[in-house]
């Protein structure tokens, strides 16, 4: 969300602009339907300590278009389910929803090659289905179940997979981790960066500020992404922050403000930083997005922001409804395949949804093996008065 209800009242007008804008400017048919189109972004990316920024006028094929308007809306639906399996009490603990922000998540994978790495904090239900994991993966996961991708042993906040390092807990400590997977990358030569993830609220954490100067004089294949959604836990962006131009907070790192409500705008914003880290060292990118759940789901989030505040998001701001007018002003998407796709993905989510809730837990033994990945000692160290040996079973999604 902006960060006053009149500027986000006139967002309908950039979305009929943008729509408008993108079929003047170039749309590739063949039969009457369109292959590929090229779309101007509107909302101006701003720009700290960078001469030159991400493109404003992007391609997008229809098999792009389909790919991810599937992402958001699998994203979307798995997480109403996980909120409905919340409030049924079968998921218990922490539960952070995403919903609201899959432009952010799908826009910046759609820019990633294979070597490149994400980490963030705990709202990753979404990161964890784009990262390779099924829809009952990520929900048996939920349920504690061992469908689940760490075969219910992590829970909502760790989950994991090739390249994904989570799922962190403690506020703002995926940052300085995420500096080290980008060190890892440069001490490796192989190419590859680190996309690390936090929001506004742990945006003021010193070791947010420690990882960016070690980043910065090291010159780390790093991308610093603050999903900026505007709110904490139970307060607005303003009244924690002195500052909240995010993308300016690296100080000497340059930094990028973008519509996070756009995934072809944080894809260019993305493909660009992912060029500008390899070349020179750590950027800050700030995603300017909006969660419609409270900051989890123990939190109403109607105490700091009206019930019609959200509502008004939602029907003028929303990545995938805004997404999916355009595809079908552009032709790249009809809606009939529309219609299949949201069937597909009910279909899929329902199913997992049903298997996380019957779906058996791990016996009891298994709850102590794997604890590591190479494991060189027989014995699992510091079980004060225990003697249990280490099992490797290695049948984890990120084994």
């Amino acid at each position: 969300m902006l960060r006053t209800l009149s500027r986000v009242s006139e967002l309908p007008i950039v979305v009929r602009q943008l729509q408008k804008n993108a079929a003047q400017a170039g749309v590739a048919k063949t039969n009457n339907y369109a292959t590929e189109a090229t779309v101007q972004v509107n909302r101006p990316f701003k720009l700290h300590r960078l001469d030159e920024g991400p493109e404003t006028t992007v391609q997008l094929t229809k098999d792009e278009a389909l790919k991810y308007y599937t992402q958001m809306q699998t994203i979307r639906r798995i997480e109403t389910a996980a909120g409905n399996l919340y409030k049924e009490k079968i998921i218990r603990g922490f539960c952070h929803l995403y919903s609201g922000q899959e432009a952010c998540a799908v826009g910046m994978k759609a820019a990633m090659r294979d070597v490149d790495n994400i980490i963030s904090a705990y709202r990753v239900h979404g990161w964890t289905y784009l990262m390779g994991v099924s829809p009952l993966g990520v929900l048996a996961e939920l349920t504690g179940m061992q469908s689940g991708c760490a075969r219910g042993k992590g829970g909502s906040m760790h989950m994991y997979s090739p390249n994904f390092y989570g799922g962190n807990g403690i506020v703002g400590a995926q940052v300085p981790l995420g500096a080290g997977v980008g060190l890892a990358c440069k001490y490796k030569g192989n190419g590859g960066m680190c996309l690390a993830l936090y929001g506004d609220g742990a945006a003021n954490q010193g070791q947010v500020f420690e990882a960016y100067n070690m980043a910065y004089l090291w010159k780390l294949p790093v991308i610093f992404v603050c999903e900026n959604n505007n709110y904490g836990m139970g307060t607005s962006a303003e009244r924690a922050s002195c500052n909240t131009d995010y993308y300016t907070r690296g100080d000497a790192l340059p930094g990028i403000w973008v519509d996070g409500m756009d995934v072809l705008a944080v894809r260019s914003a993305t493909e660009f930083a992912i060029k500008y880290v390899n070349t020179h060292g750590p950027l800050v990118m700030e995603t300017n997005t909006y969660r419609y759940s409270g900051h989890s789901m123990s939190d109403p989030g109607t105490s700091y922001r009206t019930r019609e505040e959200i509502q008004e998001v939602r029907q003028k701001r929303d990545p995938i409804t805004s997404f999916k007018e355009l595809c079908i002003e552009l032709g790249l998407i009809t809606t009939d395949e529309i219609k299949a796709i949201d069937m597909k993905v009910r279909k899929e989510v329902d199913e997992a949804t049903a298997i996380a809730k019957t779906d058996t837990e791990l016996p009891l033994p298994h709850l102590w093996t794997d604890v590591y990945s190479n494991n060189l000692e027989r014995k699992i160290r510091g079980t004060i008065a225990y003697d249990i040996d280490h099992i490797q079973e290695r049948k984890g999604v990120n084994h």
